[in-house]
């Protein structure tokens, strides 16, 4: 495993706050005293000190962050950069800061509830395999739609992808060349278009994505237990 490489984040930040029903984009809502994107942010620097922070945002929210890490004093160092007019331009322009031989771990702005753990187990995956990504087994039950309705379908055959994502540079660097695609979800949809394998790391259900009100409810319980335990 290569343990020197330089590790970057790419935390992708393009939220609105339409669906959450809120004024301000979702990334800059506050829980527990700051922007959930702040939270973000120092679970990497949590985990390696070292580690090159590049936050995407969309151009019109720069300013406004700008502001918001002069109000909070926020400590972290970091670049911030403006996204593209999807996820995938935006982890483009993100991925344009990045030079050299290096490990590089993609992720959501408004998941906040990522590990040092988890985090540590993703870049080590990918510095073995070029890519490796965050996921969990399903809960429910799962059917699939098919033309006469619907059928059940083995839970166990399937995983529900988080984030981080975590790949060598070169392969991400590669991947992005290519034209985006509609099947484009994440990066890991993105890297699979070259052939290359995708290792898959356990997440945690805590790691959840803050998109709805009912998920900010669960983020004001979750961030009490993140703040006594790294």
């Amino acid at each position: 495993m290569k343990e020197s490489l330089q590790q970057y984040a790419i935390i992708v930040a393009g939220g609105t706050g339409s669906r959450m029903q809120h004024s301000l984009p979702k990334q800059f809502i506050e829980l527990a005293g700051k922007p959930i994107l702040m939270h973000t942010i120092e679970r990497f620097y949590t985990y390696n000190k070292d580690i090159r922070i590049v936050v995407v945002l969309p151009e019109d929210q720069l300013q406004a962050w700008r502001t918001l890490c002069k109000q909070h004093k926020f400590p972290v160092f970091h670049m911030a950069v403006p996204g593209g007019k999807t996820r995938f331009g935006s982890v483009k322009n993100g991925l344009a800061t990045i030079h050299g031989e290096a490990l590089v771990a993609v992720h959501d702005g408004v998941r906040p509830f990522v590990s040092t753990g988890i985090i540590k187990a993703a870049f080590e995956q990918a510095a073995e395999s070029g890519a490796a990504v965050v996921a969990v087994s399903p809960k429910d039950s799962i059917r699939e739609l098919t033309e006469s309705g619907s059928q059940a379908v083995p839970r166990v055959r399937y995983k529900l992808v988080q984030t981080p994502q975590c790949f060598r540079a070169d392969l991400l660097r590669a991947a992005y060349e290519q034209p985006e695609q509609e099947h484009f979800t994440d990066d890991a949809s993105v890297v699979e278009q070259l052939g290359a394998g995708i290792a898959l790391v356990e997440g945690s259900y805590s790691n959840i994505k803050i998109t709805t009100p009912e998920d900010l409810l669960l983020a004001e319980v979750l961030v009490k237990q993140f703040e006594a335990v790294p």
